[in-house]
């Protein structure tokens, strides 16, 4: 990692636990389940990069290939040749930090080589064998994320996930990725019901005691819509309301599409938790 990469690195991961942060989704897919398509084109990503970090988000996740459940998988040379048109730009054009979205390792490394501190692995270093050493070897950060193939309602699912990361951060420990870099995500809507997915959520605070900090993902997720009458999964309203339960249950981070709301709603949560210091 070059000297710069660092850099921005241990800056974001010294803001965490300072106030809320937010990860600005770029989803540089066809079939992602809530903007698919629409930033494809090289100029239209590095216009909404630019306009998430002026909404004031703190880093930019960039992914070539969806991870929602049922999508399609793609090549790794699909999934490189959809990124590197773009990341390389946003490396240069962004003052804030990036990540890549992928399970695959040789994608976290040439996203890494192109400019990229943070890898977000939705399979938690255990889909391929050879991530948990190249994030160490790239010096990177590193969102761990638990998820299942399937759906098993009878499960104790904040059990499970415990055992999930307590396989990952063994892995991420024999290949030498210190905890100091490691971010934990309970993976919301990833092999879970939608009644596992509010457990999850009400429950963050028993996943503290790894030592990590909390990332949460549940932008625009579909079970947000079997909480209300109507549904609401496609309203914004719906994703501001579950991110501050999770803010106040112990989650640190936020992976959303709507940076701007996300901002001045975390603002507000966390001016009113301090006292109301307006200083």
């Amino acid at each position: 990692m070059r000297l710069e990469q660092r850099a921005r690195r241990d800056a974001f991961l010294e803001k965490i636990g300072s106030r809320p942060l937010i990860m600005g989704i770029l989803n540089l897919t066809p079939d992602s389940f809530s903007d698919g398509g629409r930033f494809v084109a090289a100029e239209a990503a590095l216009s909404h990069a630019a306009a998430m970090a002026a909404a004031g988000c703190d880093i930019i996740d960039v992914g070539g290939e969806s991870t929602r459940p049922g999508a399609i998988s793609v090549t790794e040379a699909e999934e490189l040749s959809r990124i590197e048109a773009v990341f390389a730009q946003l490396a240069l054009r962004l003052a804030i930090p990036l990540s890549i979205d992928t399970y695959k390792a040789s994608v976290a490394a040439r996203a890494l080589e192109m400019g990229a501190i943070l890898v977000n692995d939705v399979w938690g270093l255990q889909k391929d064998p050879a991530m948990a050493d190249t994030v160490a070897s790239g010096e990177a950060a590193v969102v761990i994320m638990h998820n299942r193939t399937d759906k098993d309602a009878t499960l104790d699912i904040l059990a499970e996930i415990r055992r999930f990361f307590a396989r990952s951060l063994e892995l991420a420990d024999v290949a030498g990725i210190p905890r100091s870099r490691i971010i934990l995500d309970p993976g919301i809507a990833f092999g879970k019901t939608a009644r596992q997915n509010v457990q999850v959520i009400a429950r963050l605070g028993e996943l503290t005691d790894f030592g990590c900090p909390i990332m949460v993902g549940l932008s625009r997720k579909t079970f947000l819509g079997s909480l209300v009458e109507g549904g609401i999964e496609g309203q914004l309203v719906g994703t501001v309301a579950a991110n501050l339960v999770a803010a106040m249950h112990g989650a640190s981070i936020f992976r959303v599409h709507d940076v701007a709301a996300h901002v001045s709603a975390l603002k507000v949560l966390d001016t009113i938790c301090a006292g109301g210091n307006l200083d």
